[in-house]
């Protein structure tokens, strides 16, 4: 059943735990698209810990850019598409702008990789779950490019959540409703 579900939370809460238990409990095939890029060593093994948690069944797409298309690309169509995650997609666009982009620069560089979500997400019949950050309820940050992300993030999360179906925000591990209702 076509559903579009936002998992937020904060940095270990259980948004990729969550949205993972929930899409291997559905019938059908389910593609895991990963976002993140494996800049050091560091991030090579989370990316490494990831793919061990995942089923061997599921299809895995790396796209760190053009999201949405590169999902539409995908054949056959998933039954499941879980998106993991918007906060390194934000980061994949956003950090190779120059230290002085504007807000404006920014919010355009990520809104037109969260169109392209939600233009494949219209174009399909999947359930999809997209897991993001919420990273305003932190410090600023001290640098202008951080306050950029941090605000073009918001906005973005924004988006998808007035899009969505169910949106949750996971902490310590226990998901919050905040439109729509839990998985199952």
């Amino acid at each position: 059943m076509r559903t579009l579900t936002l998992v937020l939370g904060g940095a270990r809460s259980g948004k990729t735990r969550y949205a993972q238990e929930a899409a291997a409990q559905r019938a059908g095939p389910v593609l895991y698209v990963a976002t993140a890029e494996a800049g050091d060593s560091e991030m090579a093994e989370r990316i490494a810990a990831h793919r061990a948690e995942r089923p061997a069944r599921w299809a895995t797409l790396e796209a760190p850019l053009n999201v949405g298309a590169a999902i539409q690309r995908v054949t056959p169509a998933p039954a499941v598409v879980v998106v993991d995650c918007l906060t390194l997609l934000a980061n994949n666009v956003i950090v190779p702008l120059p230290e002085d982009a504007s807000q404006a620069e920014a919010d355009a560089a990520l809104m037109g990789e969260v169109d392209g979500l939600l233009a494949a997400y219209a174009t399909g019949e999947a359930e999809w779950l997209v897991v993001s950050n919420e990273v305003g309820l932190g410090l600023v940050p001290p640098y202008p490019l951080g306050r950029v992300y941090r605000d073009a993030l918001g906005r973005a999360n924004q988006r998808l959540a007035a899009a969505a179906d169910n949106v949750l925000f996971m902490v310590a591990g226990l998901p919050l409703v905040v439109k729509g209702r839990a998985l199952e």
